[in-house]
């Protein structure tokens, strides 16, 4: 495990205090693409077996609860669906309080993001005549696609994004993410979209309610200044940025949005938490 200072240990010590209860970001948090970061087992393990409340939130939104889950169990890192939250979630739950039974929706997206969004029959699916128009990320993106999602919002649907995460970190380096997508979009139809996913606050709010934990007593554990961070401080959260992701050393030192605990990797979490429970 990487030393810190006695100073910069207390003050994670003195943070971690304070929370009762947890959100993990997860790509680049606790893996980039299908490599483990350091300390993500023992950090949720040793939740797990203290009993702390904990949820996992994740802006992307191609795989779904149980999927992420055998991603994470293939690691050796074991979490219940249950405690995973995706932006596909939070969007559906968005759009079925916003819009009736049988509201028409394009997807420009993956399979999960479709199956939360269609799954029960509440929403249907169409092209260029859709009410709604949904992206989110997407692996396997066409012109095609592009082209009806254009046609459908200059007819006047409504446009609606799960996150806009410009870039999404794999074991390659940074490729384009859903944000990619949306400036796509935005381009060819100058509509702003809706954005459901962090940094808005929706996701995390579900997040403290689905782990009965008041947010202002929540620490939220991110690796993006401009999306986990900004949201954890919209929801009145304790923040962390863990520098194993998106976010550099160098631009939080530019930024004037500071999180709380700036720390490396996991383990500096892991120690204050062994060293809370120690005390």
């Amino acid at each position: 495990m990487a030393q810190s200072t006695e100073q910069e240990q207390q003050l994670i010590h003195a943070v971690v205090q304070t929370v009762r209860g947890f959100a993990f970001d997860m790509d680049g948090v606790l893996y980039r693409g299908n490599l483990p970061m350091p300390f993500a087992k023992e950090v949720l393990g040793y939740l797990e077996q203290h009993k702390f409340p904990y949820v996992l939130v994740t802006n992307n939104s191609t795989r779904t609860p149980q999927q992420y889950a055998e991603k994470l169990a293939g690691m050796g890192i074991r979490v219940p669906p249950a405690r995973i939250l995706t932006s596909s979630l939070v969007t559906r739950a968005w759009l079925e309080q916003t819009y009736p039974r049988g509201t028409t929706i394009f997807v420009v997206g993956m399979d999960a993001l479709a199956e939360a969004l269609f799954h029960d029959g509440y929403f249907m699916p169409a092209t260029t005549d859709a009410a709604v128009v949904v992206s989110g990320a997407d692996f396997a993106l066409t012109y095609e696609k592009l082209k009806i999602a254009t046609l459908a919002i200059r007819r006047g649907a409504a446009y609606v994004a799960t996150n806009p995460d410009r870039t999404f970190p794999s074991e390659e380096g940074l490729i384009p993410g859903a944000g990619a997508i949306i400036a796509a979009i935005q381009a060819a139809t100058d509509v702003q979209p809706i954005v459901i996913g962090k940094p808005e606050p929706a996701m995390l709010l579900q997040a403290a309610r689905m782990i009965g934990c008041s947010p202002d007593a929540m620490l939220m554990v991110g690796d993006r200044l401009d999306t986990d961070v900004l949201a954890g401080k919209r929801c009145g959260m304790r923040t962390a940025l863990v520098l194993t992701g998106v976010t550099t050393a160098e631009e939080v030192a530019a930024s004037q949005l500071i999180p709380d605990l700036i720390l490396p990797d996991l383990g500096f979490l892991l120690r204050a938490l062994q060293a809370d429970q120690d005390g």
